[in-house]
């Protein structure tokens, strides 16, 4: 099974809830906004399995980090990201042919980016950039 293939039902599931909790993103991105959603979760769970394989949560971290910044110039909040990692998070029993060590793998990485996006986030708005404000 590819990689693509064992994510499949977990993304759909992730996307339908994105957009059933946020319509408005149909109504401001279209379907080209829902396909880039998916896309952007297959990196999500690929920069995941390149983590657990490599044992090194930062890969994750840092990935996340810098996807922040890029959505951020796009016109999405950080919310928007941490909410996607825990739907992602929330949803793994849906993947296929995972195992339990990468189950709880990814979820100490998912766990871990949203800690430091929440903790990157606060310093931004501390620091005067209230756009970037979010509620962890």
């Amino acid at each position: 099974m590819t990689m693509q293939g064992r994510y499949d039902r977990l993304i759909d599931r992730v996307v339908e809830r994105i957009y059933a909790r946020e319509p408005e993103l149909l109504a401001k991105y279209g379907e080209r906004g829902r396909v880039k959603c998916r896309e952007d979760n297959h990196h999500h769970m690929r920069h995941l399995e390149t983590a657990f394989r490599m044992q090194d949560s930062r890969i994750f971290t840092d990935y996340a980090v810098w996807l922040n910044g890029i959505l951020l110039a796009h016109g999405l909040e950080t919310r928007h990201l941490i909410e996607a990692f825990r739907l992602i998070e929330e949803s793994l029993p849906l993947a296929e042919a995972v195992t339990e060590p990468e189950i709880d793998g990814f979820r100490r990485d998912l766990q871990a980016a949203v800690e430091r996006l929440g903790r990157e986030s606060r310093s931004a708005a501390a620091a005067g950039c209230p756009e970037v404000e979010v509620t962890t």
